[in-house]
C-alpha cells in the first residue's frame, strides 16, 4: 500500500476532537489493533497550512497519545503519513485517505514552560 509522507513544520495543529478508540466494526464494537496486538485510537485535530484549514481523523496507536488530549489544546504530529484507499461496497466504489501517526503530542505544557521562562 502506498504510502506518502505528510509534512507537518509548517503546519498549525490542534485536537478538534478528543481521542477515541477506533471501532473495527461498528456492530459488534470490537476496537482496532494494530498487528502487533495494541489497541488503536483516533484523535481529529484541525490541520492549518497554506491558508488552507482541513479536519483530519488520524489513527495512533494508544501509547503514542499525550494524556492532556482536549479540544483546541496544540499538539505535534509524529511520523505523519497519508495512505490513499479504495473499496467497493454494495456496489458503490468508494475512496479516500487514511492518516497514521506515530504519535500525537501536546505542546500545551511546552509553551507553559518556556512563558514562565
Amino acid at each position: 500500500m502506498r504510502q506518502i509522507p505528510v509534512e507537518t513544520s509548517g503546519a498549525t495543529v490542534m485536537v478538534a476532537k478528543a481521542p477515541q478508540p477506533k471501532v473495527k466494526d461498528r456492530r459488534t464494537g470490537e476496537i482496532a489493533i494494530d498487528a502487533d496486538g495494541v489497541k488503536l485510537m483516533t484523535v481529529d485535530v484541525m490541520f492549518a497550512a497554506n491558508d488552507e484549514v482541513e479536519i483530519l481523523s488520524i489513527t495512533v496507536p494508544e501509547p503514542g497519545i499525550s494524556s492532556d488530549l482536549a479540544m483546541g489544546t496544540p499538539v505535534a504530529l509524529t511520523g505523519l503519513i497519508a495512505r490513499p484507499w479504495e473499496n467497493e461496497f454494495n456496489g458503490q466504489k468508494r475512496h479516500g485517505i487514511a492518516f497514521r501517526a506515530v504519535a500525537v503530542t501536546s505542546l500545551a505544557a511546552a509553551g507553559s514552560a518556556s512563558e514562565a521562562a
